[in-house]
């Protein structure tokens, strides 16, 4: 168990290096990596179902500890982005179903590497937990709503479909997860060291299915759509830390805010796109993945840094 447990610690610490690797072999062997397509909802729900055996009664009391800040990282979550998503398409005139793409990842909860990132980043850890499970229990309605809501310009957008769609691949994985996690509580322990692992091979199928199904749209718009999921990644950053700077929020519930604002659950934009609607719209969610994973440890080495030489002058 000690060399699953170092071996797991490994994967997490080396998630970046994956996820480039996933990305090669994505456009390097398309044919065949294309074929996981249809079970990338499954994959997301393996990695929802992981989030489920580890969310604890420790992480709703932080909701309740800290009511405001939780609550602000949420509201955050869920204006931020999509606003944010919905300027940068019209601003950039991207066609339909690239705005969508970005529209999608912009109305998605907050992904679980951000819990990493905000431990790497001597952010408020716990709160960052609670802004993520809150967030993602919320995405059953909020997120068709919101997609709904920008998105109907570009394309007719079904509600009840995807509402559908994040109860099956969102919710009840988390649900089935924290289930296991209490009543099958051994399990769950032997258990806690491997779904890492898990999770980053299942977010790598998702992340190399993509980039080999649209390898030739990548290609030709790789560029713009690299630059254009680089700036809505750094508005989400910044905005979110400005803005928890004005509700005049501590340093380290600032960084766990801009944190969870910036890094999105794009596995569940990339589902979303696969399941209902062009495969070209699932680009910006696969490009997201490895963006944020990327620019979210260079802040948290960043922020680690200046801790560290803070409590040396003091």
């Amino acid at each position: 168990m000690r060399a699953i447990q170092k071996f797991s610690q490994f994967i997490n610490k080396t998630f970046v290096i994956w996820m480039l690797i996933a990305a090669i072999l994505g456009f390097s062997f398309p044919s065949i990596i294309s074929q996981v397509a249809p079970y990338i909802p499954y994959l997301l729900g393996i990695v929802m179902f992981g989030m489920g055996m580890t969310i604890s009664t420790k992480d709703f009391k932080e909701v309740f500890k800290s009511p405001k800040s939780v609550l602000i990282g949420v509201i955050l979550q869920y204006t931020v982005m999509p606003v944010t998503a919905y300027l940068i398409a019209k601003g950039f005139h991207l066609s339909p179903d690239v705005a969508l793409g970005v529209i999608l990842v912009g109305c998605c909860p907050g992904g679980t590497a951000s819990n990493v990132i905000s431990y790497l980043a001597k952010a408020n850890t716990a709160l960052s937990v609670s802004v993520t499970t809150v967030s993602t229990l919320l995405a059953p309605i909020v997120t068709p709503s919101l997609i709904f809501l920008f998105a109907r310009e570009w394309l007719q957008v079904s509600f009840s479909s995807m509402f559908i769609s994040v109860i099956q691949v969102v919710l009840i994985p988390i649900i089935l997860g924290i289930i296991v996690q209490k009543f099958f509580r051994p399990i769950a322990d032997k258990s806690v060291d491997i779904l890492p692992i898990i999770s980053v091979i299942a977010i790598s199928l998702i992340l190399s299915s993509v980039v080999a199904g649209n390898k030739t749209q990548i290609i030709a718009t790789g560029l713009l759509l690299f630059g254009v999921v680089l700036l809505h990644n750094v508005s989400g950053l910044t905005i979110g830390y400005l803005l928890a700077k004005l509700f005049k929020l501590d340093r380290p519930d600032k960084r766990a805010i801009s944190i969870e604002v910036g890094m999105q659950n794009s596995g569940l934009a990339v589902s979303l796109a696969t399941a209902h609607f062009n495969p070209l719209s699932a680009v910006p969610g696969a490009i997201f993945s490895f963006v944020h994973l990327l620019t979210g440890p260079l802040i948290a080495i960043f922020w680690s840094n200046q801790t560290k030489r803070m409590n040396k002058a003091k």
